[in-house]
């Protein structure tokens, strides 16, 4: 008989919720019309859209003239800071030193265009110094970009400090929120938190691949990327995912509807495990906060003296998966940047496992980690060089 196999990578992407599976299915062989057309069909479209607008608004209080769907994060997280930049023409950019990839590597590509970049540093948390914050926003600052949740350590930045700080030091920078991970697992209130720029995922949040959204409070300055019609008030050109947009906005109906149970649930999931893997394994070290400020759905840990891969392909042959970080960096050999800003030495780095809870995640996956994971840190830490054999258990 097969092992019932445990995923727990939901930070690389989940599985996608029947209701919004049987949500999306009309729009392939029934409603298949184009938005942009002016007969039934393409009115239907439109209103599917319209609906699902509305819906991603009301979530983190905006208006639906102010959300736009792009294809994911990254394209929302570009859009964003090359429109931004693009409106400008110069200026600088003011982001962190444990940003996702979109992020990083556009922030880099700007800065060698000549744009001026300051990164943050982080404590050993993952938190910004706000005083370090106030005092890089200068006159011409035009952009400040944040994580919401860093997607490897879990750590939850105070958006509304940020916020209120941009604009009481600068009124006319733009605060962009990279709220991929974030999204409908803490509450976001844009308006409230002062954000002008906001970017999700649907495949974060049991929606499809293929499928974000950028939100841009209404008065931004932002310069179009893509050429072509005029769909999404000619911020993006291009004939809209209509399937994908509807079964977003049905992955963040479910997740809103019951916003509060699913957190608390991934919440005592995720602190049953860290504390299991503190009490039962030695020579560990949770990356990121603990409790209230980290991600509901997220613990990484380092195990000294082993292998980040040799672990995560012995929870593999076990049928539980799990990472050793970003996804978009799982073929770098290059230790993880974030925990590089957090001031983990690189040999401990590289020994670190990232699980990542949703809300399908049930108690006994948990436990069946917990029962099978000591034994093969002891199994590989028996066998590592690294290992003292005074510290072999």
């Amino acid at each position: 008989m097969a092992k019932k196999s445990i995923y727990l990578d939901n930070s690389a992407t989940t599985r996608v919720a029947d209701e919004v599976v049987e949500a999306m299915l009309p729009y392939f062989t029934e409603e298949y019309g184009n938005p942009s057309s002016l007969h039934e069909f393409g009115r239907n479209a439109k209103a599917a859209i319209d609906n699902a607008r509305m819906t991603i608004a009301d979530s983190i209080s905006a208006n639906p003239e102010e959300i736009f769907f792009t294809s994911g994060g990254t394209e929302s997280d570009n859009i964003a800071v090359f429109g931004v930049a693009k409106a400008f023409g110069k200026g600088r950019i003011i982001t962190t030193k444990i940003e996702h990839p979109a992020i990083k590597n556009t922030v880099k590509e700007l800065e060698n265009e000549g744009f001026d970049v300051v990164r943050l540093d982080v404590d050993k948390e993952g938190f910004i110094n706000l005083e370090q914050l106030e005092k890089a926003i200068t006159d011409n600052t035009i952009l400040v970009s944040i994580i919401h949740a860093n997607n490897e350590i879990g750590t939850i930045q105070d958006i509304d400090k940020i916020g209120h700080l941009v604009k009481s030091k600068n009124i006319d920078a733009y605060f962009h929120v990279d709220a991929v991970q974030s999204y409908t697992k803490i509450p976001i209130d844009v308006d409230a938190a002062k954000v002008d720029l906001l970017s999700v995922a649907s495949h974060k949040i049991h929606g499809p691949k293929g499928v974000g959204a950028l939100y841009v409070r209404e008065g931004t300055r932002l310069s179009t990327l893509q050429l072509g019609g005029s769909q999404e008030k000619n911020r993006r050109a291009g004939t809209e995912n209509v399937p994908g947009i509807v079964g977003f906005s049905k992955a963040v109906e479910i997740n809103m509807a019951d916003f509060y149970k699913h957190t608390e649930k991934m919440t005592q999931l995720r602190d049953k495990l860290i504390t299991n893997i503190e009490c039962k394994i030695p020579d560990v070290i949770l990356n990121g906060p603990k409790r209230d400020k980290r991600n509901p759905n997220n613990v990484n840990f380092s195990f000294k003296y082993v292998e980040g891969e040799s672990i995560l392909l012995h929870l593999d042959l076990e049928g539980i998966a799990v990472s050793t970080g970003s996804a978009c960096s799982s073929n770098s050999l290059k230790p993880s940047h974030v925990l590089e800003a957090i001031g983990l030495p690189i040999d401990v780095s590289h020994g670190s496992i990232r699980f990542t809870l949703s809300r399908y995640t049930a108690e006994e996956e948990i436990d069946k980690v917990i029962e099978i994971l000591p034994g093969i840190i002891e199994k590989l830490r028996t066998l590592s060089p690294l290992t003292q054999k005074s510290d072999v258990i």
